[in-house]
């Protein structure tokens, strides 16, 4: 059986994505109370089912925080176990529940929907340390179901490698385990001819592979995520998510995840986005 556990924060997405993963042919079940996770497995593995996916997040209260134990036992039961994270900023999340003018889960008519989003991040916090952490901010619906379908198709038993491109305007990643900070690198934006351009174009590409000092920051980085990657793998991480930033996310960033990707693609499970082009 491949497992999905679903969870995160409220407002960031999990609906969307769980529909993914019923159109892919996964049994779903939406806010199912933690403590009976395991039952559930043990049912639809003996019944025969060889895809689940499951939406756990604070609406099974205190239980939830039993769920990284709960998932060291099953992850023996099940062939591949995935765990994604759906987060937000704080900001994002109280936009969209003020335009859909849905109450959270946690309001009490005491905390403020800040206040309210804080303390789901404490309860959560065991469970996004576990997981593949996506950062749904700036992240349209179209884009996050491409990001879903990707992410299904994994090989659960591997580390996989993500490379993100994004722009410091936009602010950082929150799924971001390492950040390299490229807007030192010469700016194409001020040539006014590759400025509407994206660091996927040719022009771009052209420039920046004549900059002496893109390629030394590339090689930098290689070298770095190379010494380090054997012992991430050793730790038997499942996810390592490295970000590359430069002003706009348009250009410098974009070319060198991509470069970066393709390098690390000849051994490593490898996912690539670009989220202000998303």
């Amino acid at each position: 059986m491949q497992l999905f556990l679903l969870s995160g924060l409220s407002g960031s997405g999990k609906s969307v994505a769980l529909k993914v993963l019923e159109d892919s042919g996964f049994y779903c079940v939406d806010n199912l109370p933690a403590e009976i996770l395991t039952t559930l497995t043990d049912y639809l593995l003996s019944a025969g089912y060889d895809k689940m996916a499951v939406s756990i997040d604070v609406r099974s209260a205190n239980s939830v925080q039993r769920l990284p134990e709960m998932l060291s036992q099953i992850k023996r039961k099940v062939q591949a176990l995935h765990v994604l994270f759906l987060d937000a900023k704080t900001d994002t999340l109280v936009k969209r529940f003020s335009e859909t003018r849905r109450m959270h889960p946690l309001s009490d008519g005491v905390r403020t929907l800040p206040e309210c989003v804080q303390y789901e991040r404490e309860l959560l916090a065991g469970i996004s340390q576990i997981g593949h952490h996506i950062d749904t901010s700036e992240l349209k619906a179209n884009a996050l179901r491409n990001w879903i379908k990707q992410f299904i198709e994994l090989d659960g038993t591997r580390l996989t490698v993500l490379f993100e491109s994004f722009g410091f305007k936009q602010g950082i990643p929150l799924d971001a385990d390492f950040v390299f900070d490229v807007r030192c690198l010469p700016n194409p934006y001020y040539d006014v001819q590759l400025r509407p351009l994206t660091g996927l174009d040719g022009p771009v590409i052209e420039f920046l592979e004549g900059t002496p000092a893109a390629q030394d920051m590339l090689v930098d980085i290689c070298r770095f995520v190379d010494r380090w990657l054997p012992h991430f793998i050793a730790d038997n991480r499942s996810y390592l998510t490295i970000a590359i930033g430069c002003t706009g996310g348009q250009h410098r960033s974009v070319y060198l995840s991509e470069k970066l990707a393709q390098y690390f693609r000849s051994n490593q499970q490898v996912l690539l986005r670009h989220r202000e082009l998303s």
